[in-house]
């Protein structure tokens, strides 16, 4: 058992974690990343990447979070092998952790980057196929089923976002619901109607991804969920859209969350409630749920977190304000 102090103690280790540890310690905050049951995040199980800034060519998501790391490291933050089971924030800096190690953590500032984990249907198949024919972000996978037919699975804003955009690419997407109507806001259902690039299927659930000869999703294995009968869609593409649910777990009850679980900040800004204490990434945007995003947020975080420990700002009333010189 050991004690590790640091100024600035960072949970989670993907793009948030780690562009917050990369600013901290270009700050002389000596951050301390403790990096999860899955360090890297949700890139390390992302393939393809074409989306993130600065590179012409097709990056794999597992490759930039090494680089993201090694960078981390480079300046001068020290990443633990540990994942977090403790927190407490009620007594104000500095913050105390305690990870399944049994290791105790102590940061001045405490930056969480916890992210958050898509939600999968469980389904034979599933996993298998994570990469090569299903995914569950449209925004990110869309790009490669250009002219090819894709099916979203799911009735929320969600998957009728992702049905939405998919039809940027794609001419044939196949929205599959489990219910004879979606639960989407209603200025998106009507968007869904008047396009002729998206048909709905109806009381469906995709009981199996099924794999072709090259290994990848050839087809859906579907029940209709009033009749029981079972069919088959053929598609290239495959979008589970049922929701992402953030890692806020260690949080309830400590910081104000949503309905949703996703921590609340300050709007513009990665303050929590609790001053000292920052949030970035995924695991308090609902919205966006980018890699570039998150990044931006770590950035954020890290900046904010400088500033509290140097004194050049507290929290009062929800409102950052100078704070007065001590007598």
């Amino acid at each position: 058992m050991a004690t590790h102090r640091t100024k600035m103690l960072i949970i989670g280790s993907g793009p948030a974690g780690y562009s917050a540890a990369i600013y901290g310690a270009r700050a002389a905050m000596e951050p301390i990343v403790v990096q999860g049951i899955q360090p890297g995040g949700q890139l390390t199980i992302t393939t393809d990447v074409e989306n993130y800034p600065g590179f012409r060519d097709v990056i794999q998501g597992p490759w930039l979070m090494e680089e993201m790391k090694a960078q981390a490291e480079h300046v001068g933050t020290r990443m633990m092998w540990d994942t977090i089971v403790e927190v407490d924030v009620a007594n104000g800096s500095p913050f105390r952790a305690v990870g399944d190690s049994g290791d105790e953590y102590i940061g001045d500032t405490l930056v969480i980057a916890t992210g958050a984990q898509a939600k999968w249907l469980g389904v034979p198949g599933e996993q298998e196929l994570g990469g090569k024919g299903v995914s569950a972000c449209a925004t990110c996978d869309g790009f490669f089923y250009r002219g090819k037919k894709v099916a979203v699975i799911g009735g929320g804003n969600t998957a009728v976002e992702e049905a939405l955009y998919l039809t940027n690419h794609s001419d044939d997407v196949t929205l599959i619901h489990r219910r004879d109507e979606l639960r989407a806001e209603k200025i998106l259902q009507e968007r869904l109607f008047k396009s002729d690039k998206i048909t709905p299927m109806w009381n469906q659930t995709v009981e199996r991804f099924v794999p072709g000869e090259n290994g990848a999703l050839h087809h859906l294995e579907l029940r209709n969920t009033e009749t029981g009968e079972t069919s088959t869609l053929e598609v290239d593409g495959a979008f589970v859209a049922i929701g992402h649910a953030p890692s806020t777990e260690l949080f309830k009850g400590k910081l104000p969350m949503d309905d949703s679980g996703y921590l609340l900040v300050a709007p513009g800004t990665p303050k929590t409630e609790v001053a000292g204490v920052f949030a970035c990434g995924d695991v308090m945007d609902h919205v966006y749920r980018q890699a570039v995003t998150a990044a931006g947020t770590g950035c954020m975080a890290a900046l904010d977190a400088e500033r509290f420990h140097a004194g050049l700002e507290i929290e009062l009333d929800g409102h950052a304000h100078e704070a007065e010189a001590a007598e």
